[in-house]
C-alpha cells in the first residue's frame, strides 16, 4: 500500500511510449527501456505505460507485467509512473492490482470493451476500478465512456480520482465540467495529436497533455508549449504550418495511425523501435512513412534541438 499518496496528476507534457516488437511480433524489452529513457532526458513531466499508444487493447497479462515493471525501473522515482486499466471490468481489476503491486503511482481508466451503458452503468464501471486500490485514478472520457456532469461529480466523493483526461472534444461539456469542478481535478488534453487543439483547451483549465510526437521530436513538442504558455503567437503558426499540422494530415489517413505513426517517426529518427504493430492497426504506408520522413528533416532543419541530436 502507498502512504501519503499525493492527490494529484500530474502536469505539462506527459510521455506515453510505445509497445516496441520485434519482426516475430514479441515485445522488445531493451527497446521500450531506450523509449522510455529518451522522454526521462527530454524532460517528459511523466510516463503512462501500456496505454492507447502502447497497445494496450492487445497486450496480455505477462506483457503488461513486463511493460510495468520496465517503467518502473528506469523511470526509478523520477517522474510518476502511470499504467492504463480498462476494457473487460475483471481485467481491469486485475491490472489495476499488478499496478498498484509493482508501485505505480497510478493509472488511465480506459474505456469498457463494446459496451454503452448508461451513466449508472459507467459509474459504476469506473467506481469499481477506482476503488479497487489505493492508487491515483485519472478517467479517459472518450468513445463509449463520455461522462456528463452529475456522473463526474459523483465520482468525485472518490479521493483516488484525481484527473480526467478528454478524447471526445465536445469543448461546451469540458466548459461545464471545468467551470463547475474546477481544482477538485486535473485535466488533460488527451486528442490525438493533441497539440492541434491545445490552444483551445488551455484556457478552460486544462494543464497537460499527452504528446505522440515526443516519442521522436519531443522538442518540438517543448517548443509548442512554452510558445503556447508565453502566447507567442508567430512561433505558434510556424510550427502550425512546418510541423503540427503536416503529421496531423497523416494521421488522418488511416485509422491506427495515432499508433504505427508513432513507431514509424521513433525508426526514422534512429531509435531502435520498427513499425510493427499488432492487429487491427496496421504499419503506415511507405508512401505516407515517406511524407513524414521529410517532414522531421525539415524539423531538424528549421528547429534543431539545441543539446541532443537524433540518434544515430
Amino acid at each position: 500500500m502507498h502512504v501519503n499518496i499525493n492527490r494529484k496528476a500530474p502536469t505539462g507534457i506527459l510521455g506515453f511510449p510505445v509497445a516496441p516488437l520485434n519482426n516475430q511480433g514479441k515485445l522488445d524489452e531493451k527497446a521500450l527501456e531506450t523509449n522510455i529513457q529518451f522522454l526521462l532526458d527530454e524532460g517528459l513531466e511523466a510516463i503512462f505505460i501500456a496505454c492507447g499508444s502502447g497497445e494496450f487493447q492487445s497486450l496480455n497479462t505477462k506483457e503488461y507485467t513486463a511493460m510495468l515493471e520496465v517503467a518502473i525501473s528506469v523511470v526509478n522515482g523520477k517522474v510518476p509512473v502511470y499504467t492504463g486499466v480498462g476494457g473487460n471490468l475483471s481485467t481491469a481489476l486485475e491490472w489495476a492490482r499488478i499496478s498498484e503491486e509493482k508501485q505505480a503511482d497510478g493509472y488511465l481508466i480506459l474505456p469498457p470493451y463494446l459496451i454503452e451503458g448508461e451513466q449508472e452503468g459507467l459509474y459504476n464501471y469506473l467506481k469499481a476500478i477506482i476503488e479497487h486500490t489505493h492508487l491515483n485514478a485519472i478517467v479517459y472520457q472518450r468513445d463509449n465512456a463520455i461522462l456528463q456532469l452529475p456522473t463526474l461529480e459523483k465520482l468525485t466523493e472518490l479521493n483516488q480520482l484525481v484527473g480526467l483526461k478528454d478524447g471526445y472534444g465536445n469543448m461546451e461539456l469540458n466548459i461545464e465540467l471545468t467551470q463547475s469542478l474546477g481544482k477538485r481535478l486535473s485535466w488533460l488534453n488527451g486528442m490525438p495529436m493533441a497539440e492541434v487543439t491545445m490552444p483551445a483547451y488551455a484556457p478552460i483549465g486544462f494543464d497537460s497533455y499527452s504528446s505522440a510526437i515526443s516519442n521522436y521530436i519531443p522538442h518540438i513538442s517543448r517548443m509548442f508549449y512554452n510558445a503556447l504558455l508565453s502566447h507567442d503567437q508567430e512561433l505558434l503558426s510556424e510550427l502550425y504550418q512546418n510541423i503540427i499540422l503536416p503529421i496531423n494530415d497523416i494521421r488522418k489517413q488511416k485509422k491506427g495511425y495515432a499508433v504505427s505513426l508513432i513507431k514509424a517517426g521513433m525508426e526514422i529518427i534512429g531509435l531502435p523501435v520498427t513499425d510493427t504493430v499488432r492487429p487491427p492497426i496496421v504499419s503506415v504506408d511507405k508512401e505516407h512513412y515517406a511524407q513524414l520522413e521529410r517532414i522531421l528533416t525539415r524539423a531538424f532543419d528549421q528547429y534543431p534541438k539545441s543539446s541532443k541530436q537524433v540518434l544515430s
